[in-house]
């Protein structure tokens, strides 16, 4: 990606209008090989890399929601790796932005969270692979129920990061509205169902973006907000850790979902949640408005996950993938490896509404050092990849997706090309670009799943 000013001029322009119309040119690439399949020794590997090029966030921002966005500070399109679903044509998937850029300064010794470009608006991205190339053919901003920016800003003070200027110097509005983005799945009526991070919550968005519903923990007490709020899911839920919500969500084959608490709730404490490696998956149903099932899932070792990492408090998850019947593939990662372990949803692991919701339940979930052992119905996995051993997989993968049954498509999460730090903008307030590229990537498998 590049700030420079005659490289950006390569980048599309979009038509606004109510709907988004399909990007008219290619971005550039990335070499890759375009096909092949998993080596002589039964291992893993890349068949395909295709790289997305640079579009302007102003661009892009403005071409959906006109004026959203006065200066995007230099930062191209980036981000839209929070996951990925398939559309159902060959090579092209839906992706969902996060909620924009965003980063970490520290300020008397006390980090907070910057907004770079504060007005940016959450979007569903359409994209294609086309050879070495990533294409955005379509995009649909996020808005509330009367069309206006959900944005991806912080919601509640005292329970949310509190949002800052790109420099940290600045305290910025919080909005109730806004959406932190992870998981995406398209319902068959061609609706959206989105995961965020600050309820956390379930958000339904119709095929035009704008949120029909948004699901949250019984007692958040979410108010001002230009859309529908339920209170759904369970209370528990409101011990979630500070940005991490809601990550992962798929669609399984009856239109039921299940959505992944991202990492150990912080129950009854923080230092309790960082300890963990306990997690929760949640089940469901639209049908019933109502979650239906919940499941405890548990974590490998820290440095079995990456041999490079001690912090168990790194373990997370980041995309739950339906591969048929009540099995998913669940990704363990930390943000420089990643394991897929496939998991089936056994009616009888159901722990919803039992002792293990109820936060004063002692000692909690998340402190036993071995749940099953204590009791508790934990899923059984099986180890299908370590992405870490795979050649050619970048860091921050968040999406997965199915292609095929022996090949996945996997999308990483650039940041909008920052990194953290006073060093991320120059002394203009433009941005420093990471160098890190939206990539997708084909991977092999040497068995089917």
């Amino acid at each position: 990606m590049s700030p420079h000013a005659a490289d950006r001029r390569q980048a599309h322009r979009f038509v606004a209008g109510a709907v988004p119309l399909a990007v008219t040119a290619a971005l550039v690439t990335a070499a890759g090989p375009a096909s092949g399949t998993a080596d002589a020794n039964g291992k893993a590997r890349v068949v395909r890399t295709a790289t997305l090029g640079d579009i302007p966030l102003g661009t892009f921002s403005n071409a959906l929601l006109p004026g959203t966005v006065s200066d995007d500070r230099g930062v191209d399109l980036g981000g839209i790796g929070s996951d990925i679903y398939p559309t159902g044509r060959k090579g092209e998937y839906w992706t969902v932005t996060d909620r924009g850029p965003n980063g970490q300064i520290k300020v008397d010794g006390t980090k907070r969270r910057t907004f770079p470009v504060p007005g940016f608006d959450p979007a569903i991205v359409r994209i294609r692979v086309s050879k070495a190339t990533v294409r955005v053919l379509d995009a649909i901003p996020i808005t509330t129920s009367s069309g206006k920016p959900v944005t991806g800003l912080s919601n509640q003070q005292g329970r949310d990061e509190a949002p800052y200027s790109y420099n940290a110097r600045t305290a910025l509005t919080y909005n109730p509205n806004g959406l932190d983005t992870e998981g995406i799945v398209r319902a068959a009526d061609g609706s959206f169902w989105l995961v965020d991070e600050y309820g956390p919550s379930l958000v339904h968005v119709s095929a035009r973006g704008k949120v029909l519903t948004r699901y949250v923990p019984e007692g958040l007490g979410l108010t001002g907000t230009d859309y529908p709020v339920v209170e759904a899911l369970p209370s528990v839920l409101l011990h979630r850790k500070t940005n991490r919500g809601f990550e992962g969500l798929a669609q399984l084959p009856g239109g039921d979902l299940v959505m992944a608490v991202q990492s150990p709730l912080s129950l009854p404490d923080t230092d309790a949640g960082e300890a963990s490696r306990t997690t929760r998956l949640l089940r469901f149903s639209p049908k019933k408005r109502a979650v239906t099932a919940e499941y405890t899932y548990r974590f490998d070792p820290v440095n079995v996950v990456d041999p490079s990492e001690d912090d168990t408090s790194e373990l997370k998850i980041s995309s739950v993938v339906a591969v048929g019947g009540n099995r998913l593939l669940v990704e363990e990662r930390t943000d420089k490896a990643a394991r897929l372990q496939l998991v089936r949803l056994d009616p009888a692991s159901n722990i919803l509404g039992g002792p293990w919701d109820d936060d004063t339940t002692s000692p909690s979930l998340e402190q036993l050092d071995d749940p099953a052992a204590s009791g508790v119905p934990v899923l059984s996995k099986k180890l299908v990849v370590d992405l870490g051993t795979v050649a050619g997989v970048p860091g921050k993968i968040e999406g997965v997706a199915r292609v095929d049954h022996d090949t996945l498509a996997l999308i990483n999460d650039n940041d909008f090309g920052m990194t953290d730090g006073e060093a991320a903008f120059d002394a203009q307030g433009r941005l420093v670009d990471s160098g890190v590229e939206t990539s997708v990537v084909y991977v092999r498998l040497p068995h089917g799943i």
